[in-house]
């Protein structure tokens, strides 16, 4: 059941790609719309539990909660912002590739903060931006306009990662249901200043334009993050983050087979590379004395982590 479960979780998130630039590219939806209405429909969908068992949650959040929360919001609207327009630059395959880095640029964010990081997970981050290297360099002899588009990807990878950190802060006195509220709340508002200043419509769009909207909100966030959510009591913390990592080449082949998105050679290489250096990441982790003394919050910061793409 648990790998059914995996499986489903898999296909819901990497659906999110090609969901969005299929959308964007079909109806007159904005970027920032979709940014809007998939946190805006998660904040209601995730509130709906709290104000059923327990409204008295909300109002015991404190300060340094709240803190954390807003700047993890806004990160993630800036993530959402870069990774969207992104789709609309370059290929699904390359965007996706290059978003999942978060983990990458986690343990980056670590290294200045002083923890000590073992060789396998330097080597392999080392491997992933090497695959960066590798999409870019590709990239920028096709179009300046494609590697615009990679450089907003890579950047909202790096902003998942703050993110993450920061939801991994306030997740450790919070409840799900009240920070994902909290949090993709504040989210849809920043969205929606963003799209206010970039004059960029959140409504009056057409029936496939709110059922593209629709659609990327069910499968991506509601059953994707919530299917790995779940799995996360039931499995190895170790092996669901490896798990994710089927977004990348499930991004691709759904991508090459709904969008008849092609490639060249090199950047199916740079793919494989990022793919193989995140994981090498994830399980340099698990010896680490800096893995271990995070491990009281590792948990709750990987419940943030599940809510970006």
């Amino acid at each position: 059941m648990n790998f059914l479960l995996a499986a489903v979780g898999v296909l819901g998130v990497a659906s999110s790609g090609p969901l969005i630039a299929a959308t964007l590219g079909a109806t007159s939806v904005s970027a920032l719309a979709i940014a809007f209405w998939r946190n805006a429909i998660g904040a209601v969908v995730m509130a709906g539990p709290v104000v059923v068992r327990n409204p008295r949650q909300f109002g015991k959040v404190t300060g340094a909660e709240f803190r954390w929360s807003l700047a993890a919001a806004v990160a993630l609207a800036l993530h959402f912002a870069c990774f969207i327009t992104s789709l609309q630059l370059t290929s699904v395959a390359a965007a996706t590739a290059l978003v999942c880095l978060q983990s990458g640029w986690i343990a980056i964010f670590q290294l200045f903060r002083g923890v000590r990081l073992r060789w396998p997970v330097l080597v392999g981050l080392g491997l992933a931006f090497g695959g960066v290297v590798t999409i870019t360099g590709f990239d920028m002899g096709s179009s300046p306009e494609a590697l615009v588009g990679d450089l907003l990807a890579v950047a909202g990878g790096a902003l998942a990662g703050i993110y993450t950190l920061a939801g991994g802060k306030a997740r450790q006195s919070m409840s799900t249901g009240v920070y994902t509220t909290l949090c993709y709340g504040m989210c849809a508002a920043v969205v929606a200043v963003m799209a206010l200043v970039a004059r960029q419509p959140l409504g009056g769009f057409e029936a496939a334009g709110w059922l593209g909207i629709l659609a990327i909100t069910v499968c991506a966030q509601l059953v994707g993050h919530s299917a790995f959510n779940h799995l996360l009591a039931t499995m190895s913390p170790l092996l669901v983050s490896m798990i994710i990592l089927l977004e990348i080449p499930g991004a691709a082949l759904l991508a090459a087979a709904f969008l008849d998105e092609t490639l060249p050679a090199g950047t199916y290489v740079g793919l494989a590379m990022i793919l193989v250096g995140l994981a090498v990441v994830v399980l340099g982790q698990r010896g680490s004395r800096s893995a271990r003394r995070a491990a009281e919050g590792a948990g709750e910061e990987r419940l943030a982590e599940l809510g970006t793409d």
